[in-house]
């Protein structure tokens, strides 16, 4: 009689078990680096609280109440009136005002220092002698006074007097009242705003435009490539985001523009020069804190608009 011999079952696989992690208790010597760096934080960390982030939050809460310089006898008698400081702002015809105005300083001013600064960045990068000399000659402004600046500037645009009416007469042309013209004055002050500024943006391009492949420029100029072609089609795209940090930060400076305007015309003639940072600065010198911080959060709200639609448009593309 024959045994039928059955096949041993094959072995089934079996997931492998992970290790458990062991938790135990966490080692002493990084334990000890982390308070360390806490307690060598936390001056920085105090500081922070007390002068930036606690009035940031103090301001905007004084946004939604009708406190005033009166009241700070008093703090308990002010009245939390909601958002009527912000609806009362968007019915004032001044705040309407100086509004277009500082549109004005952005859509002439952004543009013109941009294209400057990449000129003069494309200019430096061709020349290989005296391009420190010119860093700095162009870099100069931007670490000048302000207030010295405006105070010169002031004096070019003179009507009696002024340089630049006086270069205008030579060749017969009787020059205006540069700043005492409604029509002149916020177009005078971009100008030289301009040429203050674009020191910064062309260091930050003539960085940009090391970057830039020589080979892919020099595979275009093989292939008959115009000098404008090349720097349309190669150039600009490779620097886009140093485009994106350029007008961002240009579009800042001249939405928070004030200086300029303060010290040459003190926001006239008849407020054609006052920006919304002037219009709260004046809110604020008036003791009216509730509305001055609600015009500085309005002013918050188009910076973070204004930097919205910028990386939209010039955000990196596949």
């Amino acid at each position: 009689m024959s045994t039928v011999k059955h096949a041993a079952p094959a072995p089934v696989a079996t997931p492998p078990v992970r290790e458990a992690r062991r938790s135990g208790p966490r080692d002493p010597a990084k334990r000890a680096q982390a308070v360390a760096g806490w307690i060598l934080a936390s001056p920085f960390v105090v500081v922070f609280l007390v002068f930036t982030a606690g009035p940031v939050l103090a301001s905007l809460g004084m946004s939604f109440t009708d406190i005033r310089s009166t009241d700070m006898r008093s703090p308990f008698a002010v009245a939390f009136v909601g958002v009527s400081n912000y609806a009362d702002l968007l019915q004032d015809p001044v705040f309407r005002k100086v509004t277009v105005n500082t549109l004005l300083y952005l859509v002439l001013g952004v543009p013109l220092t941009m294209a400057v600064a990449m000129l003069v960045a494309v200019g430096l990068n061709s020349i290989s002698r005296f391009r420190g000399f010119f860093r700095v000659a162009f870099y100069l402004p931007v670490v000048t006074s302000i207030v010295a600046v405006s105070v010169v500037w002031k004096y070019i645009y003179r009507e009696e007097g002024g340089l630049l009416n006086a270069v205008l007469g030579w060749v017969g042309i009787d020059g205006p009242g540069w700043l005492d013209s409604t029509s002149l004055a916020l177009p005078s002050l971009v100008v030289m705003a301009v040429w203050r500024n674009f020191g910064t943006l062309m260091i930050i391009f003539l960085a940009g435009l090391q970057t830039v492949p020589r080979e892919h420029l020099e595979a275009a100029e093989v292939d008959g490539a115009s000098a404008w072609g090349r720097f349309r089609h190669i150039t600009l795209p490779a620097m886009r985001p140093v485009l994106l940090f350029g007008a961002v930060i240009t579009g800042i400076g001249y939405l928070q523009f004030f200086e300029e305007a303060f010290v040459m015309t003190k926001g006239g003639p008849l407020d054609a020069t006052r920006s919304v940072t002037f219009y709260t600065y004046d809110q604020f010198s008036f003791g009216n804190y509730g509305y001055a911080a609600a015009a500085s959060y309005l002013l918050f709200l188009a910076i973070v608009v204004l930097t919205a639609i910028q990386f939209r448009l010039l955000r990196e593309r596949d």
